[in-house]
């Protein structure tokens, strides 16, 4: 009678092992490449697996790069955090535009609600607030005209 290998026993080729990150959630090419790394694949190997998937459409720059951008903008981030992190992820100024331009954000709004949630109704004419608010604005990446337009 034949056993069944375990799971650690099995030996998963890096195509499988790169689509198996991508069905969880988009990847850029960078990422897959260190997490393959991280699992010990070659690579040479790896940059190709990840080739392949890319002309089946399995991994997707511009496709991870939206991705990341509405997800950012969900959680109160600005667009300086966000470009910075797309390039973090190793994708080109092409694609970080694009991206950047396919969501259309009014960042002015986005940053008044961030602080409207963050504040509340109290409002922003004590001094220390409204230093903690131009704080909390820096920090997620608003640029200073959004940050004067809700101050």
């Amino acid at each position: 009678m034949r056993k069944i290998p375990s799971k650690s026993e099995r030996k998963l080729s890096p195509d499988q092992q790169a689509l198996g990150l991508l069905v969880r959630r988009e990847h850029s090419r960078k990422e897959l490449e260190r997490k393959l790394a991280q699992r010990k694949v070659d690579p040479d190997e790896a940059r190709a697996a990840i080739h392949r998937l890319a002309e089946e459409g399995w991994q997707d720059d511009s496709r991870f790069a939206e991705m990341l951008v509405r997800s950012r903008v969900s959680r109160g981030f600005g667009p300086r955090h966000i470009r910075a992190e797309l390039v973090s992820h190793g994708l080109n100024d092409e694609v970080t535009a694009a991206a950047m331009a396919a969501f259309e954000a009014d960042w002015p709004r986005l940053a008044g609600e961030l602080l409207q949630r963050r504040f509340g109704e109290i409002g922003l004419s004590d001094p220390t607030q409204r230093r903690r608010a131009v704080g909390l604005l820096i920090r997620r990446g608003f640029d200073p005209g959004c940050i004067a337009d809700n101050l």
